[in-house]
């Protein structure tokens, strides 16, 4: 298993958008992402930092392993 990189909510969302979800809205410092096939749906803080719990969470709900999440990047 690779270690999780340290990463800003912005370039979090910039990789998720890469795997196929678009942002639908943003609630403050939260952005919306969601995908329509397989259907999915994501809140990423958009924060300087992620917190690695945070981060594992959302790569977990968008059904990626750590290992595809980085070759997003």
């Amino acid at each position: 298993m690779s270690k999780l990189p340290r990463l800003s909510g912005r370039a979090c969302v910039n990789a998720l958008e890469q795997a196929g979800f678009y942002q639908k809205r943003q609630h403050g410092s939260h952005i919306i992402l969601r995908r329509d096939d397989p259907l999915a749906q994501l809140v990423v803080p958009d924060h300087k930092e992620l917190d690695r719990g945070t981060l594992r969470a959302i790569i977990r709900q968008a059904g990626l392993s750590v290992d595809e999440f980085n070759e997003l990047l």
